[in-house]
């Protein structure tokens, strides 16, 4: 199985009186977020399942990998994926979905760099995980605990 972290593109700073999880994406997050897309796109990647955090400016993020990656593919909200949850509850849920050649996440920070670490078995591992930067993870089957293996990471700037 393909896994794919990616998070959120660039949103809009945080406003007194509005909650973070309403905090949408901004035009120029969008625009970079979009040429990394196209350079997945280019490698193959083509999710059919997009698994997204319910915060705005994740689902936004979603829609957009699924106009121009895959647009056959279902988002699905999963409470598991916000920025404060536990890398161990992503991957069960990742895990649901095992029959799939290529799932895609889209989340926020802390969460991308600590489930990294943990499909990578590196829980130490720090990663410089840019808003809009995607990471491919592969695994060869969904054991209760992942052993995958880094492919490759794209970052906003190599886009």
């Amino acid at each position: 199985m393909q896994i794919y972290l990616l998070r959120h593109g660039i949103a809009e700073d945080a406003l007194l009186g509005k909650r973070d999880a309403e905090r949408a994406l901004t035009l120029d997050g969008k625009k970079k977020l979009r040429g990394v897309l196209r350079r997945a796109k280019e490698a193959g990647v083509s999710p059919s399942v997009i698994l997204s955090s319910p915060y705005l400016r994740a689902m936004e993020t979603s829609e957009i990998v699924r106009s121009v990656l895959a647009p056959h593919a279902h988002i699905l909200r999963c409470q598991q994926l916000v920025p404060s949850a536990r890398p161990e509850d992503a991957w069960e849920e990742i895990r649901l979905h095992r029959d799939q050649a290529q799932v895609l996440c889209s989340s926020h920070e802390p969460l991308c760099s600590f489930l990294a670490g943990y499909l990578l078995r590196s829980p130490n591992l720090e990663i410089d995980f840019k808003k809009g930067a995607l990471l491919r993870v592969d695994v060869e089957n969904a054991a209760v605990h992942p052993r995958g293996i880094l492919r490759w990471m794209l970052a906003p700037k190599l886009a």
